[in-house]
């Protein structure tokens, strides 16, 4: 399975069995968890931060096509080559890079670094994939090294998927307040590396996550009807960068409908295909 594999774990349909969970908070996850690492406390170092009037693109299968003016891309940190980045650095564009936080996936080269107590559920429809345990010192020690590899090749910020595991049924005790927590070491972990952080779906936690997150990622809020959501996102002046994958935004007259919904919200709008490979791309820009 390509790295596309944990998208239909990303999008949310508003009727996941965490909506309206109380969450704790994060101190009060980390008194009663002993295994929660605390997250870091230095103070974020200086970093780059899209904005929301940034055009970008997303694609993370096939050989990467460097040709759009796009000012942000979004591509793969394993699977994209060196040279491919320093294009697009040298283009003067920013790079995005693409990890799954909350999944393991049995083609990635540090799969073996997980243990098999740090594997929950597979998620249904994506062969390879299953869902990790969040609260896990070894899963977060590998979700550094990800970030580590992401400052070494040159990446201006970090997409890290499946940040809603327990609202998915992982097969483990998750909680929302377990995600709270590990959502916000994600974004100290990046921030203490100098990157910028995404806060890829989650909707139900975006109120208590936006500051901490530099900008976000969604899949199909229009689909979902959530796009709302994303308002402590875009009144900061933060970037919502949103991708569309129903086939009914090919047709132009509805995706001009779609468009203009977008711009009002302050969202970047794409429509691409599921595999992200850019067999094509329609941008609200």
């Amino acid at each position: 399975m390509a790295s596309f594999a944990c998208l239909s774990a990303c999008g949310g349909d508003g009727s996941s069995a965490g909506s309206g969970a109380t969450v704790q908070s994060v101190s009060a996850v980390n008194a009663t968890a002993s295994t929660l690492p605390p997250a870091a406390q230095t103070p974020a170092p200086t970093h780059w931060m899209p904005v929301a009037t940034d055009t970008w693109q997303l694609q993370l299968t096939g050989t990467i096509n460097t040709s759009y003016a796009a000012q942000v891309y979004d591509i793969d940190l394993f699977d994209t080559p060196q040279a491919t980045i320093d294009v697009l650095k040298g283009q003067g564009k920013r790079v995005v890079c693409y990890f799954s936080a909350g999944s393991s996936e049995n083609w990635r080269a540090d799969f073996k670094q997980f243990a098999a107590a740090d594997m929950g559920k597979a998620l249904s429809g994506w062969p390879g994939e299953r869902w990790l345990d969040t609260r896990s010192p070894n899963v977060r020690r590998i979700m550094q090294g990800r970030m580590d590899l992401a400052k070494s090749k040159g990446c201006d910020g970090v997409d890290a998927d499946n940040v809603d595991g327990y609202t998915n049924a992982p097969g483990l005790p998750l909680t929302a307040a377990t995600q709270l927590d590990y959502n916000l070491f994600l974004a100290n972990e990046a921030h203490a590396r100098g990157l910028a952080v995404g806060l890829k779906n989650d909707v139900d936690q975006i109120a208590q996550l936006a500051t901490a997150f530099d900008f976000a990622v969604n899949e199909q809020c229009f689909q979902y009807k959530e796009c709302a959501s994303y308002a402590p996102f875009s009144t900061q002046g933060k970037a919502v960068f949103n991708v569309e994958y129903a086939s009914r935004y090919k047709d132009a007259a509805t995706r001009a409908a779609l468009c203009a919904s977008a711009k009002a919200a302050h969202l970047r709008t794409l429509v691409l295909p599921l595999n992200l490979d850019d067999a094509f791309r329609y941008a609200c820009d």
